[in-house]
């Protein structure tokens, strides 16, 4: 049974100096995922702390934080049957030299410590995370035509 969900996604540092903002929605637009907010922000030191305190204390976390505060970067919340587990899906592996061809990772990201973008692993995540970011005025909801269609 499908599950209708909200999903974070972000755009990082990387794939914003390289243009890739429109590929990444591209790619998901074209699977059928919804995007329901979205917005360009410079990340505070604060928010990128918040956003990976579960890597507080390993030895990449400096670097991460400042990676990622370094440039802009695109949050964006994205909605469909079963979002979470199909953005990953076309994501693909944290570190590009495993993703499989075809994913934005496998396809575009260059090595590990900038693999291009960021997507929630879970429910609990993708919650937390979107919480982060936007607040419920910022998420729109309106009806994409296939949304309507009888038959699957």
């Amino acid at each position: 049974m499908k599950t209708r969900e909200q999903t974070f996604l972000m755009v990082k540092p990387d794939g914003v100096q390289r243009g890739l903002v429109g590929n990444v929605i591209s790619r998901l637009e074209n699977k059928g995922l919804k995007l329901v907010a979205m917005k360009m922000i410079h990340i505070p030191a604060d928010l990128a702390a918040r956003h990976y305190e579960e890597h507080k204390g390993k030895p990449f976390y400096d670097g991460l934080i400042e990676f990622i505060t370094s440039s802009p970067v695109v949050a964006m919340i994205w909605e469909g049957d079963d979002a979470i587990a199909m953005v990953r899906a076309i994501v693909g592996a944290t570190d590009p030299r495993k993703a499989d061809t075809g994913t934005i990772r496998g396809d575009l990201a260059v090595f590990m410590g900038k693999n291009i973008v960021h997507a929630s692993d879970m429910p609990e995540s993708a919650a937390r995370e979107i919480g982060l970011f936007f607040n419920d005025k910022e998420i729109l909801a309106y009806s994409l035509p296939h949304e309507s269609c009888l038959y699957e």
